[in-house]
């Protein structure tokens, strides 16, 4: 058995709950791939987006769904020991990966701008144009379970809104192509527990300011969510299975204020319409 096989195999049995099922779940529930789909698969050479392109190629091979595959990684400028890890482990996984360089490394350090917002928007520019130039007309992307759950924690905490990482969203500046998150349903502990089982490592960041933001909690946000969440999950294990859950069950019979297409709504436009419930 070629080792790529033993790691599809641990996605199918001995992780066949904690990640097979999910995946597969998340595909059906949120409808995430249609008949005809070419779909891009976004690597950035950490452990969720390789999770992720395994997976979307297991399914291919026994979807009665027909789709196609083009696996994607960019070079923004990375050293050379980290472009040589993302084709390693590509090779390793066997994941015929298509990878293609820009200058957004150095471009972002001329910029004296905020670089990470920066370089995620170039990324994704990049990412999008070459995807929709290979005929694709869906992006997946390896966001998970804790990043949903952290993203609509974080919207209310420091952006006073109600606002959640979708499953799937068509693109604002990319007509015809729609962005799905296969992993939506798998939990981060499970995606580091699949890594270690197969002894595996993975790019973690190839931006030495990124990776400074990313493990100092003073300064990152979604360190300090993270921490949160696992402080409340002590007390309570269904924590943020609530928290994931309450973004699909909203009560709009007891929100005061939303948002929707651009236009501002409020509980008092049909106020009075409602009567005197109670």
């Amino acid at each position: 058995m070629e080792p790529y096989e033993k790691i599809e195999q641990s996605i199918l049995k001995k992780y066949r709950k904690q990640i097979w099922y999910r995946f597969i779940g998340a595909m059906k529930d949120y409808r995430l791939v249609q008949a005809g789909d070419r779909i891009a698969v976004c690597i950035s050479g950490g452990k969720d987006s390789m999770l992720l392109a395994k997976c979307l190629q297991l399914l291919q091979r026994h979807s009665e769904v027909p789709y196609e595959l083009e696996f994607l990684a960019m070079d923004p400028g990375y050293s050379a020991e980290n472009r040589k890890l993302i084709l390693s482990n590509a090779e390793k996984l066997n994941i015929p990966l298509n990878l293609f360089e820009t200058r957004i490394f150095e471009i972002v350090a001329k910029s004296g701008g905020t670089p990470c917002y920066l370089c995620a928007r170039m990324r994704r520019g990049y990412l999008y144009a070459y995807a929709k130039k290979l005929g694709c007309n869906k992006i997946a992307l390896g966001h998970h379970f804790d990043d949903m759950i952290e993203t609509a924690l974080m919207s209310m905490l420091y952006a006073a809104e109600i606002r959640t990482m979708m499953p799937k969203l068509h693109s604002t500046h990319f007509p015809g192509m729609e962005i799905i998150r296969p992993l939506y349903l798998v939990r981060e502990a499970d995606i580091l527990a699949w890594k270690r089982y197969n002894n595996l490592q993975f790019l973690r960041c190839a931006c030495l300011l990124t990776e400074k933001l990313e493990t100092d909690s003073r300064v990152s946000k979604r360190a300090q969510t993270k921490k949160l969440i696992a402080a409340l999950r002590r007390e309570n294990p269904q924590i943020d299975v609530n928290i994931f859950r309450s973004m699909h069950n909203v009560n709009l019979d007891t929100v005061i204020g939303y948002r929707q297409n651009g236009v501002k709504h409020s509980f008092l436009d049909r106020y009075d319409e409602s009567g005197k419930k109670t």
